[in-house]
């Protein structure tokens, strides 16, 4: 649920916030199943910066989400609803009869005290994990497998789900959130419903200083800069970009380029490509 703060300063005039208490029933983490983590912001293994207009932010702990879900045939029991500060989805609490603990992605909809169980064959229920193969048509699923055994890739954002739309020969049809429909091996594994906090794009940051302590740096145009700086850069001033295609700062095409490998060998899973743009 949304909340929308009232306007006493410009900053807080317009700005929405989720309304925790009344979704997470946990303030504080399971001490067990957290660590220290360290920003990178935004530098590879080199330190040259990859991803632009990252830095700084508040400290944030990891925690340590179970994407696989390979405890077969043990129940567990929802014991808190939490929030992650690493992802935009929530994250459930949960505990098995056997006395493991983990976290996983909280599916919307889910209770405290709500039973979930793993395995390849089990009941189609919100929170249980199984095989594509013993999923009917038309079923919502999350935190899918795309390579067997290596646990949930895809759909794990906040409100993401995709449909089961039939099966093909070994494989399972899948509609992603992208509109994209692609194969994916009917014994790999994936969560039923949809992932929590559906209205996490209904938030409004109102004000720069929510972004920085996101750790989002301000993001400068191109065509602002200097030559040295930006392929856009220089001009007398607002001069266009002056380029017959717009470019990235290392100087590679941007703005509606596909990046994707045409020789992908998973290229010919995708029935449908995508029909959303990316933002």
């Amino acid at each position: 649920m949304v909340r929308i703060i009232k306007p006493t300063t410009a900053g807080r005039r317009g700005m929405k916030v989720l309304d925790f208490a009344s979704v997470l029933t946990a303030k504080s983490p399971v001490k067990k199943l957290i660590k220290g983590s360290k920003r990178s912001s935004g530098r590879n293994n080199r330190g040259v910066v990859t991803s632009e207009h990252r830095g700084g932010g508040v400290k944030q702990r990891l925690r340590a989400v179970d994407f696989k879900q390979r405890k077969f045939g043990i129940p567990g029991i929802i014991k808190s609803i939490e929030y992650d500060p690493k992802r935009t989805a929530f994250i459930a609490h949960i505990v098995f009869t056997d006395g493991e603990q983990n976290y996983i992605l909280a599916p919307e909809g889910i209770s405290l005290g709500d039973k979930i169980i793993y395995g390849p064959s089990t009941k189609i229920k919100l929170g249980n994990r199984l095989q594509f193969k013993n999923i009917p048509a038309g079923t919502t699923v999350h935190n899918i497998e795309i390579t067997p055994g290596k646990g949930g890739q895809i759909v794990r954002s906040a409100g993401g789900s995709a449909t089961v739309m039939g099966f093909d020969g070994s494989y399972a049809l899948i509609k992603l959130p992208s509109g994209e429909v692609r194969k994916v091996l009917d014994t790999n594994f994936a969560s039923i419903g949809a992932v929590s906090n559906t209205d996490h794009m209904n938030i409004k940051i109102g004000k720069a200083g929510r972004s920085r302590w996101l750790g989002r740096r301000p993001n400068v145009r191109g065509k602002a800069k200097n030559p040295v700086d930006h392929p856009h850069g220089g001009g007398e001033g607002g001069s266009p970009i002056g380029l017959k295609h717009p470019k990235t700062p290392t100087g590679k095409p941007a703005r509606g380029l596909k990046t994707r490998n045409r020789k992908k060998m998973s290229n010919k899973l995708i029935v449908k490509p995508r029909t959303k743009k990316r933002r």
